[in-house]
């Protein structure tokens, strides 16, 4: 009976990793680089003293044609060196502006307060926005640009981490994996995740949906924006999977950095459309019977962890490959052992306590 139960569930695990994998390798027209749009790159930093020169660096070294890229470096309220760091930085960068927000300018909080200051100012005709411990390629604004046709109003891409040592390469597998299940679902027209570190949107669609003033709050705003925009139904929302648009971010430290990340995606998460609820179904109940195996051990059983964790494989390696990051595999067990535990215990931290600690601030 159980082993049936198994067998039903891997069956839905399969083809919802073919549909991602399907909708992952996708791919679109680009427009040349005569016909690039007006770009205004956004970064949000609270106290990143540690990590905002790396990203400074690499928006530094972009590629974009001359006189259409502006960059705004928004120090939100940090209370540690950041804003110096930022100052000396782009002093004499004529293309970069440092913006600083005010702790009651807007009924925004947060992010969502930050980018809204910056996008005010703005004069791209493309957002693009990266976080403060972000490190890109100097290509990334132009390719991300470059899918940017008449009726396209959103392009994402995926991010990775730093992958130094076990605990931080099963986090960066984990953001590829999470991200090709949101290129496969999103270029498939059914989209249930982004990431706000490697995200651009038309200016004006923007503003069509009213902005983030007229959004209902979240600390996963950059889904809620994606989310909006698709929900007018006029435009394409993309996600390419490219080399070139790939952002590398820091992966947490801890034990401790890592939940709170966990459940802050969660708390996010539950404003996804239903399609979201039915893939975490699939997910949750895949890993939880894995668990189990202990307690229902037979070869038939063994086999479907086995092609479980196969099915994982196989949605991975490709895009790793395309990525240039397959070194980052050598960690795949770990992910694996990681993504059943975390997966089953979500629920459990995310549901009896939606209260939020990040960067200084309860949410």
């Amino acid at each position: 009976m159980f082993e049936l139960i198994f067998l039903f569930i891997m069956i839905g695990y399969f083809i919802q990793s073919a549909l991602f994998m399907i909708g992952a390798k996708i791919k679109f027209p680009r427009i040349s680089d005569d016909k690039l749009p007006t770009a205004t790159i956004i970064v949000a930093a609270r106290n990143e003293e540690e990590n905002i020169l790396r990203t400074l660096t690499s928006l530094d070294k972009l590629e974009y044609p001359e006189g259409k890229l502006q960059i705004l470096i928004v120090d939100d309220q940090s209370t540690d060196a950041t804003g110096k760091i930022i100052d000396d930085f782009i002093k004499e960068k004529s293309h970069f502006k440092k913006i600083t927000t005010e702790e009651h300018h807007t009924k925004l909080i947060g992010k969502m307060r930050a980018l809204a200051y910056a996008i005010k100012e703005a004069t791209g005709e493309v957002i693009l926005t990266t976080d403060a411990d972000c490190e890109v390629k100097p290509q990334w604004a132009k390719t991300v640009c470059s899918y940017y046709e008449d009726n396209v109003a959103i392009v994402t891409g995926v991010t990775t981490q730093i992958a130094d040592k076990w605990f931080h390469g099963m986090q960066a597998i984990d953001f590829v994996y999470l991200l090709t299940a949101g290129a496969g679902t999103t270029n498939l027209k059914m989209p249930v995740s982004c990431i706000g570190n490697n995200m651009s949107y038309r200016k004006s669609v923007y503003d069509e949906v009213g902005g983030y003033e007229k959004l209902p709050y979240s600390v996963t705003e950059d889904f809620t924006l994606m989310n909006a925009i698709y929900n007018l139904e006029k435009y394409k929302v993309i996600f390419p999977v490219e080399p070139d648009t790939l952002v590398t971010s820091i992966p947490c430290k801890t034990i401790k950095s890592l939940i709170s990340q966990k459940k802050r995606w969660g708390v996010g998460g539950l404003g996804v459309p239903f399609r979201g609820f039915v893939i975490m179904f699939w997910g949750f109940t895949a890993n939880l019977l894995i668990l189990l195996t202990p307690f229902f051990y037979s070869p038939i059983w063994l086999m479907l962890v086995a092609f479980k964790i196969a099915l994982d494989f196989f949605l991975l390696y490709p895009v790793h490959i395309k990525l240039g990051i397959e070194k980052n595999l050598k960690y795949f067990f770990h992910f694996e052992l990681y993504y059943i535990i975390y997966v089953i215990l979500l629920p459990f931290i995310v549901l009896p306590n939606k209260k939020l600690v990040w960067k200084g601030r309860e949410y």
